[in-house]
């Protein structure tokens, strides 16, 4: 046998991967079909949020008129803000009219959002809710773009 033709293990190949730890999902909660977000108990408690005592100013971005991303920014007044309710086993706010107003159809779509927090102000955490579809992305069917691959057959 050559020298070269032989392949040599060093002892870090035989040592056992280990995965990595799965990255834990986001709170999540749903827009329902009378327009209320809803929020379960698990994601109020990952969150640290006390539902009977929590109030809430709520907004969007500025300057966009569709809704994408609603803003929850705890507050300590009552006057002016919006209180968690108890719908079923979880919490909710209702928010027809605003979620309306900002083109989502809530009746027709159900809408999940992930909560991600943000610092709003200097001791103060607010939560990022990004809404979105349960249902998946539509496939592409439109026209490829770009480069044709080298090894593409040109028919003539």
């Amino acid at each position: 046998m050559k020298a070269r033709a032989i392949k040599f293990f060093s002892p870090e190949d035989n040592l056992t991967v280990t995965k990595k730890p799965q990255e834990k999902s986001k709170p999540t909660g749903y827009v329902s079909s009378s327009g209320k977000i809803v929020l379960p108990p698990k994601t109020l408690e990952e969150l640290g949020i006390e539902p009977e005592t929590a109030h809430f100013k709520i907004g969007t971005q500025q300057g966009k008129r569709s809704l994408k991303y609603l803003y929850l920014i705890p507050s300590p007044e009552e006057n002016g803000t919006f209180a968690l309710t108890r719908s079923g086993r979880g919490y909710s706010i209702p928010l027809e009219l605003i979620l309306r107003k900002g083109g989502v159809d809530f009746e027709n779509t159900k809408f999940v959002f992930e909560i991600t927090l943000f610092n709003y102000e200097e001791g103060v955490v607010g939560f990022e809710l990004a809404l979105g579809t349960e249902d998946p992305k539509p496939a592409y069917t439109g026209k490829p773009r770009g480069r044709k691959p080298k090894n593409a057959v040109v028919a003539e």
